[in-house]
């Protein structure tokens, strides 16, 4: 697993039960990653490259929520036990990621309870700094995943 700055401050033996769980996903400019209501998979950790995650209201046109770069993640509902994908994501360049399954994460993280106390904390960092305010809001989502 390359050095990824998400987990930075997770302690290294946690580190080390991540990373079998990665693989390399890459993908094209203009390449759909994800769909909006498809079923959930992963949690992608962007090494190079740019996103956009947009949501469609079912009865208007899809608003872009934000762009995901270079150590930022999309995603993230693989995590907390949603059956979809509460956004999609599309490639607005080249995209090198590694990516994690949804369920081999929430394994861990109830296999390995302290692990998964540092990994979800590192998560949330990641996914909160899109919206002020949220770091506590994110967390207990997450945590709440763990229990689905």
């Amino acid at each position: 697993m390359p050095q990824v700055r998400i987990f930075k401050d997770v302690n290294k033996n946690y580190a080390d039960l991540l990373k079998p769980l990665f693989e390399p996903y890459a993908c094209a400019a203009g390449t759909s990653v994800i769909q909006q209501d498809a079923p959930e998979d992963y949690i992608y950790l962007v090494l190079e490259g740019k996103a956009e995650v947009s949501f469609k209201p079912y009865d208007g046109i899809p608003i872009t929520i934000s762009h995901v770069g270079k150590d930022g993640l999309f995603g993230w509902s693989a995590l907390v036990g949603s059956k979809t994908y509460t956004s999609s994501v599309r490639a607005i360049e080249s995209l090198e990621t590694i990516r994690i399954g949804g369920s081999e994460l929430r394994k861990l993280c109830i296999e390995h309870p302290d692990a998964g106390k540092d990994i979800l904390e590192s998560l949330a960092t990641a996914v909160s700094s899109r919206w002020k305010n949220a770091h506590k809001q994110v967390k207990s989502i997450l945590a709440s995943g763990l229990k689905n």
